[in-house]
């Protein structure tokens, strides 16, 4: 019987050294440089004071549109849809589903049959309501997922956040009983990390366990091993990586059918950096893999790996973005001498996104010029056999949830004006569409096209746009530009959903831009920029606009863009740098002031991508393009909308929030937006997500439609 598996692996979030000593040293701006800089208080009463005020006079401007009520009902109805796809994971107790609506604001987690989820109307059975548990304990809480127990899958530990931080709590939940468990393992601490289970009554918890066991940007970098019944304070440290880590930890190498092959270990030396090892005859042995590489997953006995770079073994080089094999049994007897096998290389703007593994099978996403692919692998006779999934043509195509216990996947099938669509295959069988969303917008007369900018450099950057009934190119068109460029994080074709509603329906074009930075043509497309070549993702995405108006499908007044996160910076360097080519700027979540991004929230983790501003040399290539310092007097700039939450433990408010104060501070005019909770995603149901892209659409309307009629 044939055994696959996908290898859990923390992704690496911070990085640092002490502070206090950086702040003495790097020249960092304090206090009396920085006249804002309360405002890196997330919930000091002078800061929400702040956020209160500026929240009263976005709102009560904002909602007075006559637009306001209907752009928000439209999103709403939108979020709250009953027919939208419920998107499922296999379990061997059925299929499950995590689900918001009007009656569910906060969500339930729901399950029902395989037989059951192919008909029109599935029959649900509640799990746990999240909303009902709120209530009950009077918390804000937010559902962030359930670890469980293979093969049963039957306890799990549940993670909730209270307002929709980042950091949580866990308490084991019995699937079948459907409730807490009494004398269940429960660590009633807020804190980033997770857990593991080797067996019944044990776990691998990486967590704050107090002084010494976090990196500077708040992640564990330890692990213990906790019996049922103890108390975990007291439980065994089975590793430990170094303070100056992103993030450590141990983890299970465990198969599909739950048989657990031993325990690996990584360090995150930086964000994109990482250290390997196996545990061998208790000691934890170094892999020699390059840094930018990854453990994947056992697959019909072979040990996968995945690589960033070039991968040079023995008289073989592997080339960055494969994948390679090595037998299961000789890489736990030798993992340094054990022969590796190429299983994948890329072609020419080839990149591999994710994927899957079914009881027999993996599956991995392939991006081909940014057109989706779902290959099949299988290790037979001694060699890798692979088939192309028949899925449709230039489109965006993933696996959407496999099967552990049998051949069942679903793939997921999207792009710009067709609703998403979800495909299932047995195994034996093409996949066959048994779930569509339903058309949230008229896509009559509306049209994609692709096109190429030249960046500051010479490179060709892609991107899409999306022409509304009846577009002219004559620059007249109002225009919402957006991208990422950031974390080898991909902008792919979707349904546009709220956005073919809100904006295309009313006129407006949608542009998605492919720069430098992002994942859409492999490892070293965001490799060549980030640190001190990060400049050329803002050139890229400057080029795209530039190219926009060159070709007449707008103008700078009619242009605007929108970022969240590393977005949100994007959005930030574009309007600070190029204040004459835009005339509106939603800058969402952003870092912002990236001299002390640092210091705030969990910014240290991201030294990888950005470089570190305690060192001077790395400062000057961040402090070439800070848009909070590129603020300035005597610049006008597109009168941008900021917003943030207060509940972000990730990209701290502050970023935002000093952003809105500069401008106050020059006289310049602006929109500042605070969600009280949310996180990192922003609002934490379909009332606050409806809110928020009304309050966006008017802004744009407003900005982008309104000023300029008749000219």
């Amino acid at each position: 019987m044939k055994c696959v598996s996908t290898l859990a692996i923390g992704v690496a979030m911070a990085f640092g050294m002490n502070s206090v000593t950086m702040a003495q040293d790097g020249g960092v701006p304090g206090p009396e440089e920085d006249p804002f800089i309360w405002l890196e208080e997330a919930r000091s009463e002078k800061a929400l004071d702040w956020v209160e005020t500026e929240n009263a006079r976005t709102t009560s401007h904002m909602t007075a549109d006559p637009r306001f009520q209907q752009l928000k009902a439209e999103a709403l109805a939108i979020y709250d849809s009953e027919d939208k796809i419920p998107y499922v994971s296999f379990r061997p107790d059925g299929l499950y589903n995590f689900w918001q609506d009007k009656q569910n604001p906060k969500g339930v987690l729901r399950r029902t049959t395989l037989e059951s989820y192919r008909s029109d109307e599935p029959r649900w059975e509640t799990v746990l309501d999240i909303d009902a548990l709120a209530a009950a304990e009077g918390k804000e809480w937010v559902y962030k997922g359930s670890t469980c127990l293979p093969p049963e899958m039957r306890y799990c530990m549940t993670a909730l956040s209270d307002g929709g931080k980042d950091a949580t709590i866990l308490r084991e939940f019995d699937m079948q009983t459907r409730t807490f468990m009494e004398d269940g393992f429960v660590i009633d601490s807020e804190s980033q990390g997770g857990i593991e289970w080797l067996d019944r009554d044990t776990l691998l918890v990486s967590r704050d366990f107090g002084e010494g066991t976090l990196t500077e940007s708040e992640y564990p970098f330890t692990t213990r091993l906790w019996k049922r019944g103890t108390d975990l304070a007291s439980a065994p440290e089975i590793y430990r990586g170094e303070a100056a880590d992103v993030w450590a930890g141990a983890s299970l190498l465990r198969d599909s059918a739950g048989t657990v092959h031993g325990y690996t270990a990584m360090r995150g030396t930086s964000f994109h950096d990482r250290a390997w090892y196996l545990q061998q005859d208790g000691e934890w042995v170094r892999l020699e893999m390059p840094e930018k590489s990854s453990l994947g997953g056992i697959i019909d006995g072979q040990m996968l790996f995945s690589t960033d770079v070039d991968w040079t073994v023995g008289d073989q080089t592997f080339p960055a973005d494969a994948l390679v094999s090595a037998n299961l049994e000789e890489w736990l007897a030798d993992p340094n001498g054990a022969k590796k096998t190429l299983v994948w290389a890329p072609g020419e703007r080839q990149t591999k996104q994710g994927g899957g593994s079914t009881a027999s099978s993996a599956y991995v996403d392939i991006l081909d010029n940014v057109i989706g692919k779902v290959l099949k692998f299988d290790y037979e006779g001694g060699q890798w056999v692979s088939s192309e999934i028949a899925l449709p043509d230039n489109a965006t195509v993933g696996v959407a949830a496999t099967s552990n216990e049998s051949e069942d996947i679903m793939y997921s099938v999207t792009n710009f004006l067709e609703p998403s669509a979800l495909y299932y295959s047995d195994g034996s069988s093409a996949p066959e569409i048994i779930k569509t969303s339903p058309a949230y917008f008229d896509p009559a007369g509306m049209d994609v096209e692709q096109f190429e900018a030249t960046s500051k450099d010479g490179t060709k950057i892609p991107y899409f746009l999306v022409k509304p009934e009846g577009m002219v190119m004559d620059g007249s068109t109002a225009t919402l530009l957006t991208g990422y460029g950031g974390f080898q994080v991909p902008r792919l074709p979707g349904y546009l959903g709220t956005t073919g509603k809100l904006w295309l329906e009313k006129g407006g074009a949608y542009v998605l831009a492919n720069m430098r930075g992002g994942g859409e043509f492999g490892p070293m497309w965001h490799q060549s920029a980030i640190r001190e070549n990060k400049q050329r993702t803002w050139d890229d995405f400057i080029a795209v606009a530039e190219d926009l108006v060159e070709r007449g499908i707008t103008s700078p007044d009619h242009l605007g863009i929108q970022g969240g996160s590393q977005g949100g910076l994007l959005v930030g360097t574009a309007f600070t740098q190029r204040p004459d080519l835009f005339d509106a700027a939603i800058v969402q979540i952003p870092l912002f002031d990236m001299l002390r991004y640092h210091l705030i929230g969990r910014g240290a983790s991201w030294i990888g991508e950005y470089g570190d501003p305690r060192i001077p040399e790395q400062r000057a290539w961040i402090e070439g393009y800070s848009p909070y310092q590129k603020l300035v007097e005597g610049v006008e700039y597109p009168e941008p909308f900021l917003w943030a939450s207060t509940a972000d433990d990730r990209t701290h408010p502050a970023h935002a929030r000093k952003g809105a104060a500069k401008l106050k501070a020059l006289g310049q005019p602006y929109w500042y937006y605070e969600e009280t909770t949310g996180g990192h995603s922003g609002g934490v149901d379909n009332e606050q997500r409806a809110q928020l892209q009304a309050l966006q659409m008017v802004y744009l309307m407003q900005r982008l439609m309104d000023d300029n009629e008749g000219e």
